[in-house]
């Protein structure tokens, strides 16, 4: 049986969602916690890879398992598992259903907060510059990449992706007294797009990259002159759709 996984971490103390050989990631904390409990190994496969303390408040991912839960698996192996990670269901689905490459739509948004907040250190970035920011520009900025499809001017050097190509459906900020975020969604997102996204919507919110230089960039499919990348603690998976066809799945 294959089973879908809805789940939501703090990636603050971990290195990412995808196993690492010296580093802890959130993929291994899974395996391990589902394999003592289950009494055999489990390998996980999740909807995509996070970086290294970003953050996802809305998660999918699936796992092969025959045989049957023990009594309030839920519940224990919530207890299990670091306090920073919860699953809030386990679920069958068909047996081809895969939680990566069935998911056709995921969101994501950044919290830039306008005041220094202690306790808000591991989930938003601080950001006390607002007022050298021109919101206007900034979300024309954001706007205009819903007019692409290629993206290479956001994709992390090193990256393995075989295409730029990228259906966009949303860019958009709200801006707030005390805090700004951006919201993203898309098909499918390249290695470190949203937080070089943001970090180009800073440049031209303070005048530091014109609209002319962003649409030539998109335009010839050549990197930004500066190419800045925020923090990542701001940032949260916060939505991930299967077409209706995969049974079980939810969104």
């Amino acid at each position: 049986m294959r089973y879908f996984v809805q789940l939501a971490y703090n990636g603050t103390a971990y290195y990412g969602w995808q196993r690492q050989p010296v580093a802890r990631s959130v993929q291994q904390s899974l395996e391990e916690s589902f394999s003592t409990i289950l009494g055999v190994p489990i390998e996980i496969t999740g909807c995509g890879r996070t970086d290294t303390g970003v953050h996802a408040s809305y998660y999918v991912a699936h796992f092969d398992f025959v045989g049957s839960f023990p009594a309030g698996f839920l519940r224990r192996i919530n207890k299990f598992l670091p306090r920073d990670i919860v699953i809030y269901d386990i679920y069958p689905v068909k047996p081809d259903a895969h939680a990566r490459f069935d998911a056709h739509y995921r969101a994501y948004r950044y919290h830039l907060s306008l005041y220094k907040d202690p306790f808000r250190q591991q989930t938003a970035y601080f950001y006390p510059f607002a007022d050298k920011l021109q919101p206007a520009l900034m979300q024309e900025a954001a706007q205009l990449i819903t007019q692409y499809e290629a993206f290479l001017p956001f994709c992390k050097t090193g990256s393995d992706a075989h295409t730029m190509k990228c259906q966009i459906y949303r860019s958009s900020w709200d801006f707030g007294e005390r805090e700004m975020v951006y919201h993203v969604a898309a098909n499918r997102f390249l290695r470190g797009m949203v937080r070089l996204v943001v970090g180009m919507c800073l440049s031209v919110g303070k005048g530091q990259l014109s609209l002319d230089e962003l649409k030539y960039a998109l335009d010839e499919q050549k990197p930004l002159a500066q190419s800045v990348s925020v923090e990542p603690q701001g940032l949260f998976l916060c939505e991930v759709r299967y077409p209706d066809d995969t049974l079980g799945a939810k969104h």
